[in-house]
C-alpha cells in the first residue's frame, strides 16, 4: 500500500472510518476514496457491485457497519443482523471479484463467549455461549471475520480481520439510547451538570470490567497491520487494561466537573461481567496505544461539546 494506492475507508463518517481516514491522510496517503450512505449504500448489492467497478480501488477497510449499545443491539436484533451481513457480504465479495489487493475487516470484541478465559484470547472465538444482548449482532461480526477466512482459503485473498476493544473518542454516538457506555456517561454527566441535578443514574451495579481504547490509537494500529499483517487469523486491538463502570464513571465525573451523586440502577442489566482482549499478539508485532483513558476522555468530551452544546 503507498501513497498513491487506491484505498476505499467503508463507513468513513463513524468514529472508526474517520479515525482510519484522519490516519492515512496524516502518513501521506492521497487517494483516499469515500462514499456517504446517501451516495453508496452498502446494504444493496447492485450498488456496491457498481462502485467497485467503477471505482476499482486496491486496499479496502470495511469499517461500515450498523452499531449501538446494549439497548440498541437488543431492541433492534433482527436490524442489527440482517443490515449487518448485507454489509459485509457485499463489500467482501465485491472486493474479491475486483481482485482487491487487501481488505480489513472490522469486528468487535462482543463476538467473544460471555464467560470466556480472561484476557480475551483470539483463539477463545465460537468456544462457548455469546452475551444474549447483543448476540445477532456478534453473530454478524463472527460471520464477516468467517467470510473473509474463507475467500482467503478457497481464493487466496489477503483478506484480514480485527477486534477492536471498546472504542470513543472523534464523532461518537451520543445518543440518549443508543450510544455505548462510554459517551452514554458523557452526556448524562454534562447534562446532569448543565441542569445542575443531584444525582446521575448509571445501569447495572458498576461492577463490570471494561477496556477501552481511544479511536484514533485503533486507526494507528489498523493501518500499522495493513502495512506489516497477512495472516488468516484475526488481531485483537485493545488498551491492555480495565476498570469498572463504577471507576469510568467517576472519572467522567471529574473531568466534566459534576458534583452529585451516583445512583447506581441494579434493575438494568450489566452485561458481559468483564471484556478485557488480550494484546499479546498485537504488542508481540511492534505497536503500542499512545493515548491514556483520562486524555482521551477529555480530548472526547470536548469534541462534544463542538457538536452537541
Amino acid at each position: 500500500m503507498d501513497l498513491n494506492s487506491k484505498i476505499y475507508v467503508a463507513g468513513h463518517r463513524g468514529m472508526v472510518g474517520s479515525a482510519v481516514v484522519r490516519e492515512l491522510e496524516r502518513k501521506g496517503y492521497k487517494n483516499i476514496i469515500t462514499k456517504t450512505s446517501k451516495e453508496l449504500d452498502l446494504r444493496n448489492q447492485i450498488q456496491v457491485a457498481n462502485f467497485f467497478e467503477e471505482n476499482k480501488p486496491e486496499f479496502v477497510f470495511l469499517a461500515a457497519a450498523k452499531v449501538g449499545g446494549i439497548v440498541a443491539n437488543n431492541t433492534y436484533r433482527a436490524d442489527f443482523l440482517y443490515e449487518n451481513l448485507q454489509i459485509q457480504n457485499n463489500v467482501i465479495h465485491q472486493a474479491y471479484l475486483h481482485n482487491v489487493k487487501k481488505l480489513m475487516f472490522f469486528g468487535s470484541s462482543c463476538i467473544y463467549p460471555k464467560l470466556a478465559p480472561q484476557p480475551l484470547k483470539e483463539e477463545a472465538l465460537l468456544t462457548g455461549l455469546l452475551e444474549p444482548t447483543n448476540e445477532p449482532y456478534a453473530i454478524a461480526k463472527i460471520a464477516g471475520i468467517k467470510l473473509c477466512e474463507a475467500y482467503r482459503d478457497q481464493y487466496t485473498c489477503n483478506f484480514i480481520s480485527v477486534m477492536p476493544t471498546n472504542l470513543y473518542g472523534l464523532n461518537d454516538n451520543y445518543h440518549p439510547e443508543n450510544s455505548h457506555v462510554l459517551p452514554a456517561l458523557i452526556r448524562k454527566f454534562h447534562e446532569a451538570k448543565q441542569s445542575k441535578a443531584d444525582s446521575v443514574e448509571i445501569w447495572g451495579t458498576g461492577s463490570p470490567l471494561r477496556e477501552f481504547l481511544f479511536a484514533d490509537d485503533l486507526a494507528e494500529a489498523s493501518v500499522f497491520l495493513m502495512l506489516h499483517y497477512n495472516e488468516k487469523q484475526f488481531v485483537n486491538i485493545g488498551y491492555g487494561e480495565d476498570l469498572s463502570i463504577k471507576d469510568l464513571a467517576l472519572l467522567i465525573k471529574n473531568i466534566i466537573g459534576f458534583e452529585g451523586e451516583l445512583k447506581f440502577n441494579t434493575d438494568k442489566p450489566d452485561g458481559t461481567p468483564r471484556k478485557l482482549m488480550s494484546v499479546d499478539k498485537l504488542f508481540a508485532l511492534g505497536w503500542k496505544p499512545k493515548t491514556n483513558l483520562e486524555e482521551g476522555i477529555k480530548i472526547a468530551y470536548t469534541d462534544f461539546l463542538s457538536k452537541y452544546s
